[in-house]
Formats: structure tokens, sequence, C-alpha cells
């Protein structure tokens, strides 16, 4: 199938949309609630697969819905279609802080590994599949690097990356160690590994995981300093009803001396 090429325009600084203009006849598909506005004219439909398989018959239309059921992701893709007479725009928000990446896949070899859950949109025709790591080790301990996202097409695809982004090139042979969890994409050339930690001490307290991800060159890696998992983390644990930081901070009498306390008390927590 024929790639749509759009044009674009990211916006937003911490919380990033990104804005795809498509010419009469064009179409791009996104994930399931990533959708901010459209203009009217544009037609949205829900298809079954990953979007890219509608002239492929029943079979093609299973095999890329089994894809992204693999990975997390829904059987439905929504496919955004022009069918007006002039340029119209529809754009897909981040869905937390963040910035959006656009990856010409002309210019990366056609092909890009992804984490499952980074995926925005894209241009119609880029095919959503899976890129399982052929290594039992990084299978029974790599976590959120063991399935991958593979986007494969020579079009525009957009991938969201949490918190702060980091693009390095690496060499032959030149490795990076990283938190599984803040891995977003890599070429196909990346060499995916783990590696353990190396000392007992550090794999039980050092708050990292026994196990790093170990990418080598040649290849681009794009990196998050936010992983998705670390901020549910994060807001889990200062939840009031785990036990953490935002116990006794909210109050049934706003603005009253002490009030935050006595909501603490009245809600099961300590007089003390």
């Amino acid at each position: 199938m024929a790639m749509d090429v759009v044009d674009y325009e990211i916006k937003g600084s911490e919380m990033q949309f990104v804005e795809v203009e498509l010419d009469p006849g064009e179409a791009a598909i996104g994930e399931a609630g990533s959708m901010m506005f459209m203009d009217s004219g544009i037609e949205m439909d829900t298809v079954f697969g990953d979007g890219s398989q509608q002239q492929g018959g029943f079979l093609g239309k299973l095999l890329g819905a089994g894809k992204r059921l693999i990975t997390g992701e829904s059987l439905f893709t929504t496919v955004y279609t022009n069918q007006g007479s002039g340029k119209k725009r529809v754009a897909f928000a981040a869905p937390y802080p963040g910035k959006i990446i656009p990856m010409d896949l002309s210019q990366l070899g056609g092909s890009l590994l992804c984490q499952k859950d980074s995926f925005l949109c894209a241009a119609r025709g880029v095919s959503l599949g899976i890129g399982f790591q052929r290594k039992l080790g990084v299978g029974f301990f790599g976590g959120e690097g063991f399935i991958m996202q593979k986007l494969d097409g020579d079009g525009l695809a957009f991938v969201h990356a949490g918190g702060t982004l980091l693009r390095r090139d690496l060499k032959a042979g030149e490795s990076l160690l990283i938190d599984t969890g803040c891995v977003v994409a890599y070429t196909p050339g990346v060499d995916f590994d783990i590696q353990y930690v190396g000392k007992i001490k550090t794999a039980l307290f050092g708050g990292e995981g026994i196990f790093l991800a170990r990418l080598t060159g040649p290849g681009t890696v794009w990196l998050q300093s936010l992983p998705f998992s670390r901020l549910a983390s994060r807001i889990f644990a200062a939840a009031p009803q785990t036990g953490g930081g935002g116990r006794g901070e909210g109050s049934l009498l706003p603005g009253v001396a002490g009030a935050g306390i006595l909501g603490g008390i009245i809600g099961g927590g300590d007089s003390d």
C-alpha cells in the first residue's frame, strides 16, 4: 500500500500535541484515545488491525490485529481520512508530559523498534507489528524491552517519550547501559541485550533493579528520562490509601489551621 506523505507541526513544550495536515484523500492512523481535534471534512473510521492491511483481505487484517493484541494494544485502529476538497488538520495529544518525536522511516532504513506504549500516530501505510527479542535472557529479564512494537514503511510516524528526550548515535561496537524502561526506540541495527548490575548489594538496594539493558551499535537510540511506569509508581506511592506522602495533606476544612491533621484523624490516620 502506498504511503501518504503528510505535513505536520508539533506544538507545546511539556504537554505536546502534533497537528497532521492531510491533503484530500490522505489519511493518518492513531492510537485509540489520542485524537485531540480534527477539522470538519475529516472522516473518522475504526478498522480491524493496524490500518495498513485494508487491502490484504480478512487474513491480513486478522494478522495485523493479532500483532497489536500481543503488544497490549487494542484490536482496532482509528483512521482519519480527509474527505473534503481542501487541506484539513487532525491533532493527536501526548498522554503525559514529555516530547513527541517525528520518525521518518524512509531515513531510518524503513523500520523502527519502539516501546509498545510509545506509538502515537502515523501516516496511513505505516505497518504496526511486533519485534520480539530473540535472546532467551532478554525474554526472562528484559521487562519492558522484551516485546517491542515494530514500525515498518517509508512514511512518517510519531512516537512519544516521557520527560526529557535524549538521542544517541552509537558506533559499531559502542555500548550503552540503560534502565529498560528508559528505552523509547532504536533502529534495527542496534543489538538489545541485558546485563546484571554486578553486585548483590547494588541489585538489592540500589533501586534500579537487578538487570540493565545493554544496547550496542551501530545505530540510533532514543531515551526518555521519565518512563510512564516510573511516573505511575511514584503517584501510587504518594497516594493517601498507600500510606505515602499524600496522607494528611488533604483537608475537610479548607483555610482552617490544623484542618489537614483533623482530616487525617477522621480518615483513620494517626493522632500524633
